[in-house]
């Protein structure tokens, strides 16, 4: 019988809070993590607010300008070589080994692995990529190239713990971070690993986010309380934010024999493609509703077992009414699970937010409740037949679903149960 992976370590470093109890307590409460911010100190922009991370900071490009909680521990040497989402990335890693009863040496275990996800650091490359063409050339940073492409994660992590296992950078847009945790679903399932590592981080800076907006992607609303409002008829575009989550994953056998607590067990994962656009959703949703019953397959469920959707609703006008069709071709026949976009607290991560909604998933289900649809007063007549609650529900899922979609079309889903 395959293993059964299962979550037994978090870590947050995001908007709505830096430890697991602080982001429960947004979770429940619905309290959001946006402030008014100025990007690239230019208050003409229309973009006025964000996700933004508390006590930590990045003025500049050097690392010793950088300011972190100072309960973390990070050497020089490895801050050589960190992009801003990096150190978030360390910070949440060192919370994750704490919260599964790991310490950092059980990471060079040969049968554990470390899959990560981000889109790299414009802002570090920006700047490198400045200072070659200043100088013709003639001067450069060695560690430019590790601190700031899309693998500086895997890379500095990676020798950072000596991982041993499989070591790997998914790249989806924002689809990446739930590519790598159903990958890593897979290492457990198949028995090629009994531990792994998952990561998602992004840097919270303008160069992250601002070219959203030439998109027209990002809301202009400069009100931080009604800015990210997924599924609302007056929503306009989404809120950006960076940070970082980490997952500690294991084969139920082994976190069974170490007596680690178990926050959920991970019962299936799908996904699939648009062959639509290169940067919007389906209009009916076509390759979300395929990955949703490909995911809910996999876990042997129906969608009459499902008691609680997170939906990936980023408050774009387009993509939450093709979810929320696919949502509505999938349930059918009375079956109406509670649904909601978390990201109407956190704003939307884009590679880090898939790992983080399933992070929020295992959370709900570990705690005995259910976040409600923040925000939400007058929900799209598209959207308005799901079941939106406005409030938090005390209820304990057993059966969860959680929604990704990225660009180029790219769709995955997975389903968490509540621990046997």
């Amino acid at each position: 019988m395959p293993a059964r992976p299962v979550i037994t370590g978090l870590g947050f470093v995001i908007s709505i809070g830096n430890d697991k109890a602080a982001v429960r307590r947004s979770l429940r409460e619905l309290r959001h993590g946006f402030e008014r911010y100025e990007f690239l100190g230019n208050a003409n922009l229309p973009v006025k607010v964000a996700g933004t991370i508390k006590e930590f900071d990045f003025p500049s490009p050097h690392w010793r300008d950088w300011h972190w909680p100072a309960r973390y521990a990070i050497a020089a040497e490895m801050l050589r070589g960190l992009p801003p989402h990096g150190v978030y990335a360390e910070c949440a890693v060192q919370q994750a080994l704490d919260d599964a009863g790991l310490a950092a040496a059980d990471l060079s275990a040969a049968d554990t692995g470390l899959f990560c996800a981000s889109a790299g650091s414009p802002f570090l490359l920006g700047h490198f990529l400045q200072q070659m063409q200043a100088t013709r050339g003639e001067r450069g940073n060695p560690m430019g190239i590790v601190s700031s492409i899309a693998g500086t994660l895997n890379f500095n992590l990676a020798a950072h713990y000596h991982i041993r296992g499989a070591v790997c950078g998914f790249v989806s847009a924002c689809t990446s971070s739930s590519h790598a945790l159903g990958y890593a679903m897979d290492e457990i399932r198949l028995g090629r690993h009994q531990r792994m590592v998952v990561v998602g981080a992004e840097d919270m800076t303008s160069e992250s986010i601002l070219p959203f907006a030439s998109l027209r992607a990002l809301s202009v609303n400069p009100d931080p309380a009604t800015a990210s409002r997924p599924f609302d008829r007056r929503r306009d575009g989404f809120v950006g934010t960076g940070g970082a989550v980490v997952m500690i994953v294991e084969a139920d056998a082994l976190a069974r024999r170490r007596g680690a607590h178990v926050y959920a067990e991970l019962a299936g994962w799908g996904q699939a493609g648009d062959g639509h656009s290169v940067a919007i959703s389906h209009p009916e949703g076509a390759g979300l509703r395929l990955a949703m019953e490909r995911a809910l397959a996999d876990a042997g469920a129906n969608p009459a077992d499902i008691d609680y959707v997170n939906a990936h609703a980023t408050s774009t006008l387009q993509g939450d009414r093709s979810e929320a069709l696919a949502l509505q071709a999938v349930f059918t026949g009375g079956a109406r699970p509670p649904v909601s976009s978390t990201k109407a607290l956190t704003g939307h991560g884009l590679s880090l937010s898939g790992l983080m909604e399933a992070a929020f998933c295992a959370l709900a289900i570990d705690d005995g409740f259910i976040p409600g649809a923040a925000h939400l007063e007058e929900p799209d007549p598209d959207c308005a037949p799901l079941n939106l609650p406005r409030t938090s529900l005390d209820v304990r899922p057993r059966l969860v679903l959680n929604n990704s979609s990225g660009f180029g079309g790219s769709n995955v889903c997975h389903v968490l149960r509540q621990p046997a």
